[in-house]
């Protein structure tokens, strides 16, 4: 990673009441950069993402976003500043249509440090990237299945213009054509200056969007390097990524 991150964590700790989930997390992601967190069930991956958007009510530590401290920011404000999240249970309107989705989602375009402005998300340029969802615009949310349901979900975060965008585990329980689609989707992402935090445990998929991991056991940071790197070792895969 070159250049200030978009996004930088410092000594992140949570817990949820008395029992601490996270212990002293440091990472950072930079422009255009698909990082990975990865781990086995309960590693702590959502904690870490809810954490970063002001979702977990006791922290500790520093989160930066695009050089700016955020966080004692409420979520909606941390949001309006240019982060997305994709949780991992979806939560799309389900009495809403589709084009309705992503109305909801709808934000300004942003400016990007020494660049133009973003161009900005429409549903005729989410409907090219997901065009599974350009064929049922009016189709409502509860008439949809999981996998459309994922892509509408990281559609209509689009439509918020993000700079980073936090996926939290979107290849779990979708159809392997939906898991290969939302590769090529953050590939094309990443290609347009987009930045990742990606929460996953299938290194298959991964392998075929990410930069950079960190590995995740019981709230702390165990490992990290390129993705390359991991993909080569196996002990490592073995120790905190296989059941």
């Amino acid at each position: 990673m070159t250049g200030e991150p978009v996004l930088a964590v410092r000594d992140l700790s949570a817990w949820y009441g008395a029992a601490r989930i996270l212990y002293d997390l440091a990472f950072e992601v930079g422009r255009g950069e698909v990082v990975a967190l990865m781990g086995r069930n309960g590693a702590g991956k959502s904690t870490t993402m809810k954490s970063i958007m002001g979702m977990i009510a006791k922290k500790s530590g520093q989160v930066t976003f695009r050089g700016r401290d955020i966080t004692s920011l409420k979520t909606f404000e941390i949001a309006r500043l240019g982060m997305g999240f994709v949780p991992e249970d979806r939560r799309i309107f389900s009495d809403l249509t589709v084009l309705e989705n992503l109305d909801v989602g709808r934000q300004p375009p942003r400016m990007i440090e020494g660049t133009a402005q973003t161009e900005a998300w429409t549903p005729e340029r989410l409907f090219a990237l997901f065009p599974n969802l350009g064929q049922m615009p009016d189709r409502l949310g509860n008439h949809m299945s999981g996998g459309e349901q994922q892509m509408l979900t990281v559609a209509r975060t689009l439509m918020g213009n993000p700079l980073l965008v936090l996926l939290d585990e979107p290849s779990e329980g979708v159809a392997p054509v939906i898991v290969e689609q939302m590769a090529h989707t953050i590939v094309e992402l990443k290609k347009q200056g987009l930045s990742i935090l990606l929460s996953e445990q299938n290194i298959n998929f991964a392998e075929l969007v990410s930069d950079r991991v960190y590995v995740l056991e019981k709230g702390q940071i165990h490992w990290q390097g390129s993705m390359a790197e991991l993909s080569g070792n196996i002990d490592v895969q073995r120790s905190f990524l296989t059941v």
